[in-house]
């Protein structure tokens, strides 16, 4: 990490293994690629009305991307923000290309189950979403289109995908200050068109700290972005808005 910071917790996710919990507005979630080959595929919620969750579209649409970087927003299907990139050492994260299920990581990867393999099991990206979900009474029908951070994919002319593998360094971050309390749902798990053809996810390390001023001033430059982070704002200071 380029500088030092007074972190409120910090976990150690491994490769394949998954995380959720709740990241309160005003607090920064780092997400470290700690040897430069994970990917960290991602949900949220509010956390106090989970039925509102991160939409892909009006993330991509309003911004006019294909991929996130620092400057972009998450956006929740009420308008509203759930988070900004205030730093980014990656430049890209994949927000296209949904998680890895069982029946890919068998044909991908083979079977190895926890009965013979214990923590080496082979784990895939919705199992380990749908396992998160559960604690908080959510299920497969909450599993939308998330963001898969620390990976690149790339369209040509003809909308054909390519997964970039050596796209990664090791120690890369991308930093999310938090505009909404936030149910965070986390797997580490493979990517869908990770083209290694070893089942070795790599390590995620959360680092949590106070947002520092003006975190999400570049942000709030796009229209679209200002004017969901006003919509979130109007939340916390009405007490919640069901307009």
């Amino acid at each position: 990490m380029s500088e030092s910071i007074d972190s409120l917790w910090e976990t150690y996710l491994p490769g394949g293994c998954h995380w959720s919990g709740i990241v309160r507005r005003g607090v920064t979630l780092r997400l470290i690629d700690v040897k430069g080959c994970a990917n960290a595929a991602v949900l949220f919620f509010n956390a106090e009305e989970k039925l509102e969750r991160f939409n892909m579209a009006d993330t991509l649409k309003t911004q006019h991307t294909f991929r996130l970087t620092s400057g972009h927003a998450c956006h929740s299907d009420m308008g509203r923000i759930f988070c900004c990139i205030s730093a980014d050492t990656a430049g890209w994260h994949d927000v296209v290309c949904g998680l890895s299920d069982s029946r890919l990581i068998h044909d991908k990867y083979g079977s190895a189950r926890y009965q013979e393999c214990r923590n080496a099991m082979y784990r895939s990206g919705l199992d380990g979403m749908l396992i998160e979900l559960g604690k908080w009474g959510l299920g497969r029908r909450d599993v939308v289109s998330n963001i898969n951070f620390f990976s690149k994919v790339t369209a040509d002319s003809d909308g054909r995908l390519t997964f970039h593998v050596d796209r990664g360094q090791a120690g890369d971050y991308v930093d999310l200050a938090f505009e909404m309390d936030t149910l965070v749902i986390l797997s580490a798990a493979p990517h869908p068109l990770d083209t290694r053809s070893e089942y070795q996810p790599g390590a995620v390390r959360l680092i949590a700290f106070a947002t520092p001023p003006d975190a999400g001033q570049a942000c709030a430059q796009i229209a679209e972005n200002a004017r969901g982070l006003e919509n979130t704002r109007r939340l916390y200071a009405t007490g919640g808005d069901k307009q």
